[in-house]
């Protein structure tokens, strides 16, 4: 599989599931822990628009910062996925690998895009039957850009895509409905 190569100042959805269907987040800690290495591993190179991590895939929208070299960037995702795997490998007595494949990626060249992909990833654990309301998982950005506490995200970027704080929960509600109504329906 061709990769896209990540080059600075670009906008890109990361995504990745667990070798063999594996879990790649077994207790709740392994929630928070991941995203404190996002937070060592990434924040140099990266600006995170919005995550969602499920137990057996994740998705992080990020932006990469100007005037960063792109080996930088790749090293900082690499190291990133190693340390998880290394952690859950040790905590769980198992070995091998954790992740399908290298991380995925696609390029996020336009706005519209970028806009559906942050609807997307909020409302993904509706779209795979681990809730019926994404505002109550505990394992997405949502409810820090509904929040008022400073969290890593580049959250006034975010709201702002979506005019204010309004227009970004009815846009996500609308998806969760549309969901839901295909849900029923099959």
């Amino acid at each position: 599989m061709k990769y896209e190569p990540l080059t600075e100042d670009s906008y890109y959805h990361f995504y990745n599931c667990g070798n063999n269907k594996e879990n790649l987040f077994i207790d709740d800690e392994n929630y928070s822990y991941f995203l404190k290495l996002t937070k060592k591993y990434l924040l140099d190179s990266c600006d995170i628009l919005s995550y969602c991590l499920l137990k057996n895939h994740f998705h992080l929208l990020i932006r990469t910062k100007p005037n960063i070299e792109t080996k930088i960037i790749s090293q900082s995702f690499s190291n990133l996925f190693n340390a998880h795997s290394k952690a859950i490998n040790k905590k769980y007595g198992r070995s091998g690998s954790l992740f399908k494949d290298r991380f995925s990626r696609i390029k996020v060249d336009n706005e519209d895009y970028l806009k559906s992909l942050i609807i997307y990833i909020h409302t993904n654990p509706v779209h795979h039957n681990f809730t019926d309301n994404f505002k109550t998982y505990a394992h997405s950005s949502y409810k820090a850009f509904i929040s008022d506490s400073q969290r890593l995200l580049q959250r006034d970027f975010v709201i702002k895509l979506f005019e204010d704080k309004e227009n970004f929960r009815f846009v996500h509600n609308s998806k969760q409905t549309h969901i839901l109504e295909n849900l029923l329906l099959e």
